[in-house]
């Protein structure tokens, strides 16, 4: 019904502002209304506009667990380690919310595990922190740790290279 609705949506509303600085996709994206985030994003809605608060409609998409929408954002080009007024990002939000196939999706994306909350947790340690499962913090240790096995051979490589 609400595609419906939307479905003659004038360009003007695309990119509107309610009082928290929402926008339409903002909320289809905080509600992992998927077919609503496509369909306003074809309509050419501004993946990359800031709510109030910093809020973007990739930090909603990942506190709500939604890896489908945060896949789809993310190659709209939206800044994946964007900071809001909570201190939070989209992988702090996605760990917080113990949100496994955001947290895969946005590392697979290069989301930055050094990147501390306003609390001062890295994703890391907010995981253990939360009590999240094992699976949860060996995915961020993998990550981690292929991270710096790649950063050495590439330091390695550029030393031989001298």
């Amino acid at each position: 019904g609400l595609y419906l609705a939307c479905s003659h949506i004038h360009s003007s509303l695309l990119n509107k502002q309610d009082e928290r600085g929402f926008t339409p996709l903002m909320w289809a994206a905080a509600f992992g209304e998927k077919a609503m985030v496509d369909y306003l994003l074809e309509k050419g809605a501004d993946p990359k506009t800031i709510a109030r608060e910093r809020e973007s409609a990739l930090t909603l998409a990942s506190s709500g667990g939604f890896a489908d929408i945060v896949a789809c954002l993310l190659r709209h080009g939206v800044d994946i380690n964007s900071y809001d007024w909570n201190g939070g990002t989209p992988l702090l939000y996605a760990v917080r919310g113990n949100h496994i196939k955001c947290v895969e999706t946005l590392l697979a994306k290069g989301a930055d595990l050094t990147i501390e909350s306003d609390s001062g947790y890295t994703p890391m340690a907010l995981a253990i922190a939360m009590g999240h499962k094992k699976s949860m913090y060996n995915m961020l240790i993998k990550t981690q740790n292929f991270k710096m096995i790649a950063e050495k051979s590439q330091k390695e490589a550029a030393f031989q290279e001298k």
